[in-house]
């Protein structure tokens, strides 16, 4: 029989091809990434098949979380010098970021409540609630609240860390401080207030928000940031809202491990904005 003449090598040839076989002392992939902790981290604690995937999950989360914060502190940095440009490339980074902790939800919502069951109760007090990132970036992007830092007393450098991001100007906050500079009536008690409390939208700083609008040729940049916010406080919803949802089909409407409500919780979550001016002005423009 002869070979039929579409049939090739399923063998890709490397002949032409200058690999380094061998690497000596050089830096190695693995080596660079640190692969032998980072894949050596997964460590369950029965023999359920789910809960490897549960483990990843939250560690490929913390991971993202991990960029986000990186890339926010720098759009921070441009927003305090009054450097807009650079900032726009991190916040649409950051958009990306958000669609991949979105994403997922999707793979926690193939486990089903038994899956879950069978291993939750190995847990103990271990919450998402008590992840010291995300409880970083709320309070970076303007969700204050005290409170929120009590779970993290057994750890003293998270602590400190909390009650340093919790005590400092939030985004929105240089951003309004940025809008001052700019000559955007921002009033004086929101540029010096207690940046440890909540913020409460203000008429006036929707005012100022619309000037940015209607003078979007003269301050395109402020304007692109305004859009960019908005950006980031729509799919920061689209995560909350998955988050609920993903909760709710796999425990229903069981208490948190961590102590909250879970889905009642989350629920409540829903309704916050980072950003709320921005969402305000829309109807009046």
């Amino acid at each position: 029989m002869t070979d039929l003449p579409y049939e090739k090598s399923e063998k890709i040839d490397l002949s032409d091809e200058p690999i380094h076989w061998d690497l000596g002392a050089s830096l190695t992939y693995g080596g660079y990434l640190q692969l032998s902790k980072l894949l050596d981290a997964q460590k369950p604690l029965s023999y359920q098949h789910d809960e490897m995937m549960f483990i990843i999950v939250h560690q490929t989360s913390e991971l993202w979380l991990r960029l986000f914060l990186h890339e926010l502190d720098a759009v921070l940095e441009c927003v305090r010098r009054d450097d807009l440009d650079p900032s726009f490339k991190m916040l649409t980074r950051i958009t990306h970021v958000q669609t991949q902790l979105t994403a997922v939800w999707d793979v926690l919502a193939t486990m089903t409540p038994a899956d879950y069951s069978a291993f939750r109760n190995l847990l103990g007090r271990s919450s998402g609630f008590q992840s010291l990132q995300y409880r970083i970036l709320e309070f970076r992007l303007g969700n204050k609240n005290a409170e929120m830092i009590a779970v993290h007393q057994h750890d003293p450098a998270g602590y400190e860390v909390l009650a340093r991001a919790l005590a400092a100007p939030s985004l929105y906050d240089e951003v309004l401080r940025l809008l001052s500079r700019r000559g955007y009536g921002i009033p004086e008690d929101y540029l010096s207030r207690d940046f440890s409390a909540p913020y409460r939208s203000s008429k006036a700083v929707a005012g100022a928000w619309l000037g940015v609008y209607h003078n979007a040729e003269k301050d395109w940049d402020l304007y692109e940031l305004a859009e960019r916010l908005v950006d980031l406080d729509h799919k920061f919803q689209l995560w909350r809202c998955h988050h609920m949802t993903t909760v709710e089909r796999i425990i229903g409407y069981k208490r948190g491990t961590g102590g909250s409500g879970g889905v009642s919780y989350l629920a409540k979550a829903i309704e916050l904005r980072f950003f709320p001016e921005l969402w305000q002005i829309r109807t009046a423009m």
